[in-house]
């Protein structure tokens, strides 16, 4: 006989469709002043602001409840140094020798380079992995059902979450990035590093790229 399938009661709060709609009009405003910023203060960030932000992240959905996502995140001066030295390293080989004409003609307008000094100067520096295969309680191996998929969505939150704490971010992608794995210590046979989110304040009088988003039109349909 198949085991019975435990429920709880949904957490659920409905709210008014005027309240409803003035929510999601503030959010998508405040989502709309979010701007990936590669010139970041060190003014120091706490634990505490982070901590609430990862904990949002960790309500995403993910294939079988099996929440592959894991995060490190990293304040320690000497580590972001030694991730700053990697991640600039594998960088310079991408932009000198791997790097398409097509995606540097793309990048062209960012105006970005193989320097990273963000790494060192941000207060936060956020390595998500992927936990690709896990551990069952008999030390078999388990595989993760749609992991990066269910990363992405995390990884998706989390940002929300450090924009609407007032923070800025940039999502750093060093191609490849197993050092992560090295310098953080994590299991490379079971995990693989999916994103660096660079997390902090903006440097006073921060300018961004003069870039803008496609029209609603051009993303979105209802049928």
């Amino acid at each position: 006989m198949a085991e019975a399938r435990r429920t709880i009661s949904l957490a659920f709060k409905e709210i008014p469709s005027e309240q409803m709609q003035a929510q999601a009009r503030e959010f998508a405003d405040l989502m709309q002043c979010r701007r990936s910023v590669r010139d970041f203060s060190s003014r120091p960030v706490s634990k505490e602001i982070i901590e609430a932000c990862l904990r949002a992240a960790c309500s995403a959905p993910s294939g079988a409840n099996q929440q592959p996502w894991r995060f490190v995140a990293v304040a320690d001066p000497h580590l972001k140094r030694q991730i700053r030295i990697a991640a600039e390293s594998e960088e310079r080989e991408f932009y000198e020798h791997r790097a398409p004409e097509e995606w540097l003609r793309a990048i062209a307008p960012l105006g970005t380079d193989a320097d990273k000094p963000f790494l060192e100067t941000a207060p936060w520096l956020i390595a998500i992995f992927v936990e690709r295969l896990g551990v069952e309680s008999d030390g078999a191996r388990a595989k993760r059902y749609y992991p990066d998929e269910s990363v992405g969505i995390a990884t998706g939150i989390l940002i929300a979450a450090l924009h609407g704490a007032g923070l800025a971010t940039l999502t750093h992608t060093p191609s490849p990035m197993k050092f992560l794995c090295e310098i953080l210590g994590r299991p490379a046979t079971s995990e693989r590093p999916f994103l660096l989110l660079v997390a902090g304040y903006p440097v006073e009088g921060c300018r961004v790229p003069a870039i803008g988003r496609l029209p609603a039109a051009v993303t979105t349909q209802f049928r």
